[in-house]
């Protein structure tokens, strides 16, 4: 993973609620998605876009990563939704429903035509049949598109699937797919959400089955769920001792010319070694944020 950012926990907000926006400066989330889409009225939509502007040039949410999410392509808002995220310089502009590699590079000229500074990515939502058959063109379309964010709900929706503890097959089997796109693009993936905000102990198993599955952090509905989704997607103090062991008892092993080493009883070798670095730039990564 090139992009080793914190993206632990991105929490939605909606965009025509400048109280929830001003709530979000003093939230420990890793990344805000300040939305103009599913959560803001087509009579708000004006307002919501000069709110998430006004927010994203502020400087005042600290360490936050700051991605807009606009509204999809082919709405009457979506173009001016780019241009005025472009020229706001968000840290990402997220665009739902994207279905193509070819609506990748359209984004990308649009962003850029828009004047969208250099610092600013695409992120893309896979939440269509259509997307997730294309997921692996989509995810290596552009260097600019850097994250892609799973909509979970749009997928059960379309599929005419249930919602069920512990995901139904095809929604499992549809992040299985699209994980495997995205690191094979070298990009970072982001799971969907967990619907229900009062069921803390559904939140973590899910949390913790995209933690297991490999995904990079979850994305949020309610303030709430912000430290669960941060402990599970961290690596513990155990994670980083062992880490550290296994590097340690590797670089011995190679001083004596050994191709492997032996650590705690478990034989270790180049792979293991590459995942315990990946989990001490991780967590220097969170010391630094």
């Amino acid at each position: 993973m090139t992009d080793i950012r914190p993206r632990r926990s991105v929490l939605y907000m909606p965009g025509a609620n400048e109280r929830a926006l001003e709530k979000a400066k003093s939230i420990d989330a890793d990344a805000l998605i300040l939305d103009l889409e599913d959560s803001v009225s087509p009579d708000a939509k004006d307002a919501g876009r000069a709110n998430v502007c006004a927010a994203v040039t502020s400087g005042e949410y600290g360490h936050r990563e700051l991605a807009i999410r606009v509204n999809s392509i082919g709405t009457q808002w979506h173009d001016d939704d780019v241009a005025a995220a472009a020229k706001a310089g968000p840290d990402a502009i997220l665009v739902p429903k994207v279905e193509s590699a070819q609506q990748v590079l359209d984004l990308v000229a649009a962003m850029e035509a828009a004047g969208a500074p250099e610092s600013t990515q695409l992120w893309a939502m896979i939440e269509t049949p259509k997307a997730l058959l294309h997921a692996e063109e989509i995810a290596a379309a552009h260097e600019r598109l850097t994250v892609i964010v799973m909509g979970t709900n749009d997928i059960v929706n379309e599929t005419y699937g249930l919602h069920v503890p512990g995901r139904n097959a095809l929604v499992l089997n549809a992040l299985s797919w699209t994980l495997l796109a995205v690191r094979a693009a070298g990009k970072v993936v982001i799971d969907g959400v967990y619907n229900d905000v009062k069921d803390a102990e559904g939140f973590a198993a899910e949390a913790r089955q995209g933690r297991e599955m490999g995904f990079d952090g979850k994305t949020l509905i309610h303030p709430s769920q912000v430290e669960p989704a941060n402990a599970t997607f961290a690596p513990s103090d155990a994670d980083v001792e062992r880490a550290e062991g296994m590097i340690a008892a590797f670089d011995e092993a190679a001083a004596e010319g050994k191709g492997v080493a032996t650590f705690n009883g478990k034989m270790i070798e180049e792979l293991h070694i590459r995942d315990a670095k990946r989990i001490l730039a991780y967590a220097e990564a969170l010391q630094n944020r």
